[in-house]
């Protein structure tokens, strides 16, 4: 009779991915209030009032504003809940989100 050979058992490791980020940006428009858009920015993505200023400003100067990395889906709502705040005072505000890449 012959020794049977036992081999181990390759363990496999799972490895967790992060997921994705998004962008989440501010367009420049030439309608919405400077003020108006601080507001925004310090209602939705909790910036103290120095630092939406600079933002704003940012967008104002340059067309457009990275304002902060997210998820998709924090990305996605908080640039809807941004974009409906400006909507419902009848501004053209808009934020968009892209992939980081």
């Amino acid at each position: 009779m012959s020794p049977t050979l036992v081999k181990p058992r390759a363990k496999t490791a799972t490895k967790t991915q992060r997921p994705p980020l998004w962008k989440v940006i501010l367009l420049n428009d030439d309608f919405t209030p400077r003020e108006f858009v601080v507001e925004v920015l310090k209602a939705v993505f909790r910036m103290n009032e120095s630092h939406a200023y600079r933002v704003m400003m940012t967008a104002h100067q340059k067309g457009a504003c990275v304002i902060a990395v997210y998820t998709k889906d924090v990305a996605d709502t908080k640039a809807k809940e941004a974009t409906e705040m400006g909507k419902s005072q009848g501004y053209p505000l808009y934020f968009t989100t892209e992939k980081e890449e």
